[in-house]
């Protein structure tokens, strides 16, 4: 079993066939999904969706782009939310500093919201970082002072020195389509270096397909290839890679369920 750890099924590309691309999902292997939530005011639907089938979990947060246009994110409400038994992680959130799409004091705010509920919670923190290694690993290890908390860098694609804050600070790492991308060697040196038990695939889906369906749609089925090509960068069998990212995200999302022999049937 594989388990997509990042899409946002909730986007409007998947409205006219969600419920068949989940299925096409769980046909290829894919056992579980996380759909990611990027605005609060999207919440309730991201958790229906979430409800609707029992292989599938959700986030709470707002996304670094989103930052400027929700509320103002609040540890508490975000506690609150966390509590519905659908939700498995906090975020998706964190830093953007190419697309620069909120003020970047702002996006500090409200990372470091999410990160206290992260704390208080117990639950990972879910975190976006782009061009901003340098502001990622400052605050991160300023906030890891304050109190310990569980988290992934998703959709990995940063340099190495945040990777290895990350790994030091007890983090996962996840790996998305951008791994069998021609130009992302230098991904897959980091990611040779990394423990194999500290990695997650994910397909970050609708966007970011793997080769070879790179130019199209993304989905969940398609982490086949994402964890094919992170099975070959780390010299595993597909096996292999398979169980040790399914067994690290039952051991970070801890309240996410492992489905049974039955259910995975």
């Amino acid at each position: 079993m594989l388990v997509d750890s990042h899409c946002h099924l909730d986007f409007d590309s998947f409205d006219e066939d969600r419920a068949e691309t989940i299925q096409r999902a769980l046909d290829a292997g894919v056992g579980t999904l996380v759909t990611i939530c990027t605005r609060l005011s999207r919440f309730e639907e991201i958790r229906n969706i979430a409800r609707s089938n029992d292989r599938i979990w959700c986030s709470v947060g707002i996304h670094p782009h989103q930052v400027a246009e929700e509320v103002r994110a609040e540890t508490n409400n975000l506690v609150a939310l966390a509590a519905d038994p659908k939700v498995v992680g906090i975020g998706e959130t964190g830093l953007d500093y190419f697309y620069d799409t909120s003020p970047r004091d702002d996006q500090q705010t409200n990372f470091r919201a999410h990160i206290a509920a992260a704390r208080e919670t117990g639950l990972p923190l879910i975190v976006h970082t782009r061009d901003a290694d340098e502001d990622m690993a400052s605050i991160l290890a300023d906030e890891y002072a304050k109190g310990t908390f569980p988290g992934v860098l998703h959709c990995f694609a940063s340099g190495r020195k945040l990777a290895e804050t990350a790994l030091e600070l007890g983090f996962y790492i996840s790996l998305s389509g951008i791994v069998t991308f021609k130009n992302a060697e230098d991904i897959r040196n980091i990611i040779r270096d990394v423990p194999l038990d500290r990695l997650l695939v994910e397909t970050d889906s609708p966007f970011l397909a793997p080769i070879p369906n790179r130019g199209k749609r993304n989905e969940p089925s398609f982490v086949v290839h994402t964890a094919e090509k992170a099975a070959d960068i780390k010299g595993v069998t597909a096996n292999t890679l398979a169980e040790a990212t399914t067994d690290n995200f039952f051991r970070l999302f801890s309240k996410a369920t492992r489905p049974t022999a039955q259910t995975a049937s």
